[in-house]
């Protein structure tokens, strides 16, 4: 592998309005620069290895911040800048899915402690009855946590059939096991509650309004330059690049729940921030939703003794990419390709970390002491003071 560049970008905006792509932005991390150490260690990990690029962002009490560190692609060495295009992996759970879902359980159209059944009436078996949209959500559910659909299915029908009867391995409530077909089935809940395919629910109640320019399902080939590309697959027999990477999501034509999304650091800050705005019942651009849907939602269930999970969110937990700063109010995820947001509502925080850790192998380890390092240099920086 050819040795990586580093190349760092900030900008710094007040207010919850971002530049636009025209904005001249300085380079560097200049002396007195908040950000300094977490501007180091994300360098420093992708030197390393981690991954050949990353970008972060940062938003604290609406003022942001933004870096890229390292190339596109061991064949692309083309600079990282905060407007990289990269496949968000499972952050598509809580970006789209959970998003959607939550302005359907505002509209009345889907209740979180109804079964699943009521609206999958095709999720049937043994015990599948007590199964409810809440233990979906929160991976109680009982099911297990993959079925290879690609190599099982002979069609993305037949797919989401065998998703549908999959036997549970628990009963509901007992264990948490983190699902993708579970997320699979609330992908199928959602659709048929509000009546489109999950692609066009995220442009027209999340992107859209929130001016998400870069993100979407299925992204055109207009983008390709700035997509960052993830693993050379066996399965498709090439590097994955504008395409997902997940086999499942890819076998059901790059348009799921689980997985799919694409996007920039710049669009997932924006959306944080609108999150927290909404949490706090503010007005404004996106998903109307009132306080409390929002707050049930991003709050730990305990549902099962000892699982952190909130409502398709996270929260934080010994050993999580939250670190060891964040307040136990906080939510977040993570995306197998290298992706990781955090929010911290006690400090007005929002920390997005995308990379293709994947890229050209999944075998690659190391990003995950950079989650942890972005998210306690962030806040051991906002307690010493940056704004």
């Amino acid at each position: 592998m050819p040795r990586l560049a580093s190349a760092g970008v900030i900008v710094a905006v007040l207010g919850c309005r971002g530049p636009s792509a025209a904005t001249p932005v300085p380079t560097g991390c200049g002396p007195g620069c908040p950000w300094a150490e977490v501007v180091a260690g994300v360098d420093s990990a992708v030197r390393s290895g981690a991954a050949p690029g990353a970008t972060v962002g940062i938003s604290a009490a609406g003022r942001r911040f933004f870096h890229a560190a390292g190339v596109l692609g061991i064949d692309d060495h083309a600079p990282t800048s905060r407007r990289t295009i990269y496949d968000l992996a499972s952050l598509t759970k809580v970006v789209a899915l959970t998003t959607v879902t939550m302005v359907a359980v505002e509209r009345g159209a889907i209740d979180l402690d109804a079964p699943v059944v009521r609206y999958l009436p095709e999720f049937a078996g043994q015990g599948k009855d007590r199964v409810t949209v809440r233990h979906l959500l929160t991976h109680s559910s009982g099911l297990p946590a993959h079925r290879p659909l690609w190599r099982e299915s002979s069609s993305e029908a037949a797919a989401l059939t065998l998703v549908a009867s999959t036997p549970l391995d628990t009963a509901a409530g007992v264990r948490m096991v983190y699902s993708d077909l579970g997320a699979i089935l609330v992908t199928q809940l959602v659709e048929r509650a509000l009546g489109q395919p999950i692609d066009r629910l995220f442009d027209r109640l999340v992107s859209n309004p929130l001016g998400l320019r870069s993100s979407r399902y299925r992204p055109p080939a207009g983008w390709l330059p700035r997509i960052a590309p993830t693993e050379r697959d066996p399965w498709r027999g090439r590097i994955v690049r504008g395409e997902v990477h997940d086999e499942n999501a890819a076998f059901l034509g790059g348009i799921s729940g689980h997985a799919g999304l694409f996007g920039t650091v710049e669009d997932l800050v924006r959306f944080g921030e609108w999150l927290l705005a909404a949490r706090r019942g503010l007005a404004g651009p996106g998903p109307k939703l009132t306080a409390a849907t929002v707050l049930e939602f991003t709050r730990r269930q305990d549902l099962v003794p000892g699982s952190s999970r909130a409502l398709g969110w996270d929260t934080p937990s010994s050993g999580s990419s939250a670190g060891t700063r964040l307040s136990p109010a906080s939510f977040g995820h993570t995306g197998f390709t290298g992706t990781s947001i955090w929010i911290d509502p006690t400090r007005d925080l929002v920390i997005v970390l995308l990379s293709n850790r994947v890229h050209p192998t999944r075998d690659n380890p190391r990003l995950g002491p950079l989650r942890v390092l972005v998210a306690d240099r962030t806040v051991a920086a906002l307690d010493a003071g940056a704004r």
